[in-house]
């Protein structure tokens, strides 16, 4: 027979002569209220209207929300201090609390869920007041129509490589001046930031001592580098801190061009440097693969040009944007402290433009730019984005990879670095929290743990390939081993660092650690485990890798009670009066669930279970008993419950 439209009207409160009309436009041939529809039609019908409720609820709700008033408040809030803002009294919020089954009292902080949603039934949109610092850096905000104001900026270059390669002579070579003969013995030193003009376009290079300052930046979540240029010396190939190199810019998740230098030599073999690459899954364009290489001479100045060519190239494709109408914002490259000036920094600006005469916060200090030198020593006035600066004017001398911000506010600009001070004074107190074995299944729990990143060191290459490979083969499809770091050798300072940036675990194998290394390990909490057995290694990360793994969760059914009657009882509030139709009725059940028409509408615990005025642990079969649901009282005649043991299977491997 089906169903009559008038049924499915009533169903939906709606009137037949709407429906038909709906029905209509869904091309459904209908000749009025008395129309019956098949099962399957009337199904396809239901989904439709119940969709468009769907939608209107969700229209009306947004216009209710556009509609709603703006209230900034500081949380945690307290019951009174929520009755103050919305301007009731504590006993209207503390009732309409009860309403919502919170338990409240006027000393009681709420949960910001809480505060949102008792809000929107007062008219009101609740969101947190925002902090001083938040305040002073407004201006730094993005707005979501600003995209109008962009323009292309130029591409942040990162030089790394083995030491020797001809990182700084390849620089000198591009930028056209001896910036080699300033450094110590012809070594970098220090950070330097160079910026570069040529007919296609501009480019800031930075010229790191070899990796460990760009991973001291990244540490300290200054990702400011957007190209990483690869320095491989064609002669020598791929040496340890070449790996390591590859290994940080891939850890930092940015591009990598090969330079594949000291071409002109005699023993230069460019084809074995691109088999090495491609090892290391940096397989060369010529090749079939991704990876830009290019073949160049920092002696001759072969191959320059097209190197240049290829970083533009490869920045077009990032589409680097920013906007120079912003107040400046930056990261530190280089702070020290001038007999001449004070403290100092090198600024490269990220974003707006920095002039003389600008406040700033930087890290935990302040200051004014009272003078701007660029790379090649001048004076300038003001610098835009990507432009590196060094700068003079602060009050101390603050972290490289500490964020630079212009503000306008003096006043505040001094009191938030006296704030920043005193917190970072109070978190030197306490010891750095770092990713351990240990700490891995708590990180899970939370959901912040994803994979586990590993720093592998070992005495021999058969080692540490054994070894690596042991570890990735442990991975699931809930979590996975990811090597980060791989090579022959002691721990080193470097390791460590690495490790810090990346939150991963350091893995020794038959090597010591350097004493330098273990005293940065243990400022910073980072785990590093020595192992002399490789079972033991395995075996270490295998357990804590379980522990990860979300446990299997059965259900065994213990008993069923149907309900026949609702019983008041002063002080204690609704008791279902039923029969136990199956297995038995337990009290310390782990799971109950109700249902209703076959229809779940709890799932949660027993309150309680009686005989008659008596509390008892089980009721068997065929025994009447009454029953209490915790926090839930919208039980029926002829409602089913349910109740069941629940059981936590750990996963193995």
């Amino acid at each position: 027979m089906g169903v009559r439209v008038y049924e499915l009207a009533k169903e939906f409160s709606l009137s037949s002569k709407d429906l038909v009309k709906t029905l209509k436009g869904m091309h459904i041939p209908v000749k009025g209220h008395m129309s019956a529809l098949d099962d399957e039609t009337a199904e396809i019908v239901r989904h439709e209207l119940l969709s468009e409720n769907k939608k209107v609820e969700k229209q009306k709700e947004a216009k209710r929300k556009s509609k709603l008033k703006k209230l900034m408040v500081d949380f945690p809030l307290t019951v009174k201090n929520l009755s103050v803002k919305l301007q009731i009294s504590t006993t209207e919020l503390i009732k309409k609390l009860m309403k919502m089954k919170v338990m409240a009292t006027v000393n009681t902080n709420l949960e910001e869920e809480v505060v949102n949603k008792v809000g929107m039934d007062y008219g009101f949109k609740i969101e947190q007041q925002p902090s001083e610092e938040e305040v002073l850096l407004a201006g730094h905000k993005e707005p979501e129509n600003d995209s109008g104001n962009l323009v292309h900026r130029s591409p942040v270059v990162t030089f790394m490589g083995h030491v020797d390669h001809g990182k700084t002579s390849l620089l000198d070579v591009i930028r056209r001046s001896n910036v080699t003969v300033k450094e110590s013995g012809g070594i970098t030193q220090h950070i330097g930031a160079y910026e570069v003009q040529f007919k296609k376009g501009t480019i800031t290079f930075l010229d790191t001592p070899g990796h460990e300052a760009f991973t001291a930046m990244r540490a300290r979540g200054a990702n400011i580098t957007d190209i990483v240029i690869l320095v491989v010396a064609a002669d020598d190939g791929l040496m340890p801190q070449t790996i390591e190199a590859i290994n940080h810019a891939k850890a930092a998740g940015v591009p990598i061009v090969v330079a594949i230098n000291k071409i002109d030599l005699p023993g230069a073999d460019p084809d074995n440097v691109k088999r090495q690459l491609a090892e290391k899954e940096l397989t060369s364009e010529d090749w079939g693969g991704n990876t830009i290489t290019v073949p160049v001479s920092a002696k001759d100045g072969t191959g320059i040009d097209k190197l240049l060519e290829m970083i533009i190239l490869e920045s077009e494709l990032l589409e680097l944007k920013a906007n120079p109408e912003k107040p400046a914002r930056g990261v530190i490259i280089e702070s020290k402290l001038s007999k001449g000036s004070g403290p100092t920094v090198t600024v490269l600006v990220q974003n707006g433009t920095l002039r003389v005469g600008d406040l700033f916060v930087c890290g935990v200090t302040f200051g004014k730019v009272r003078a701007m030198i660029d790379d090649f020593g001048k004076r300038v006035q003001e610098a835009g984005p990507s432009v590196p600066v060094e700068v003079s004017g602060l009050s101390q001398v603050p972290q490289v990879g500490d964020g630079f911000f212009v503000v306008e506010d003096e006043k505040k600009a001094r009191e938030l670095s006296l704030q920043k001070n005193e917190v970072s004074r109070q978190q030197n107190l306490m010891p750095s929290q770092r990713m351990s074995l240990e700490q891995l299944f708590e990180k899970a729990q939370e959901g912040e743990v994803k994979e586990l990143k590993v720093v592998i060191k070992a005495d021999v290459q058969g080692s540490l390939e054994a070894l690596g490979s042991s570890l990735e083969k442990l991975g699931t499809a809930d979590i996975v081993v990811k090597i980060i770091h791989s090579q022959v050798g002691s721990i080193n300072e470097s390791d460590v660092m690495l490790a810090i940036a990346s939150d991963a675990v350091i893995i020794g194998f038959h090597v010591s650690i350097e004493n330098n290394a273990k005293e940065e390990a243990d400022l910073k909490s980072v785990d590093v485990r020595l192992y002399k057995i490789i079972y033991e290694a395995i075996n270490d990360v295998r357990l804590s890798m379980e522990g990860l793994l979300e446990p299997k969760i059965k259900e065994t059914f213990i008993g069923r009670v149907k309900v026949l009657q609702i019983f008041k009882v002063s002080k204690v509030g609704k008791i279902a009066g039923g029969v136990v139709v199956k297995g038995k009725f337990m009290r310390s059940a782990d799971l109950v669930r109700l249902y209703r028409e076959d229809q779940c509408l709890y799932e949660g615990k027993l309150e309680s279970l009686k005989r008659y005025k008596d509390d008892v642990k089980e009721v068997s079969e065929g025994v009447e008993c009454g029953i209490a649901l915790n926090n839930f009282t919208n039980i029926l005649p002829e409602d089913i419950v349910e109740c069941f043991h629940v059981e936590k299977i750990a996963r193995k491997l």
